[in-house]
């Protein structure tokens, strides 16, 4: 029988990334309604903003902490009809991954896992301070890492700020 093998060079197989999410919580959470009860009553479909920031650290323990932060401003005019700023984060082990490809790894697929649960705050806040429930669009990460990016790159805006319309 022979070794297909036989001569060539061991090839070193790279061990499979994972990422695990070992815990999530909430770091800090606002809701304002400035103008309740009166902001209850709208005629006309308020604007949205929404703020989104990413920020990620290493850990002595190896380990790394990413936060997601939300802000959603309701405007009708000049008025604002609610405020919410949440800071959202994660403990995550990370395995696998090349150095390099860490930093897109914490700011896109890390917040990825977190933003279901972060949107699912905002809708509850929303509905609990007597609106209907805002369900937020899914977020492109990877195109908020890109503006970063691009922001940091121009000199322009702190680290990791994004804001969408």
């Amino acid at each position: 029988m022979t070794d297909v093998n036989a001569g060539a060079e061991p090839t070193a197989e790279l061990p499979a990334p994972q990422i695990n999410v070992l815990a999530q919580f909430t770091r800090d959470l606002s809701f304002e309604n400035p103008r309740a009860p009166d902001s209850l009553r709208l005629a006309a479909q308020p604007q949205i903003e929404i703020g989104v920031e990413l920020n990620a650290r290493g850990r002595p323990d190896g380990h790394f902490e990413v936060d997601l932060k939300l802000t959603v401003t309701s405007k009708q005019e000049a008025d604002t009809i609610f405020h919410i700023e949440l800071l959202y984060g994660g403990l995550f082990q990370i395995a696998g991954v090349p150095e390099e490809h860490l930093e897109p790894v914490l700011l896109i697929e890390c917040p990825r896992f977190l933003f279901p649960f972060a949107r699912r705050i905002i809708s509850d806040m929303v509905a609990d301070g007597g609106f209907p429930p805002f369900m937020m669009e899914p977020l492109d990460f990877a195109a908020v890492y890109q503006a970063r990016l691009q922001a940091q790159q121009n000199g322009q805006g702190g680290p990791g700020s994004v804001t969408m319309q």
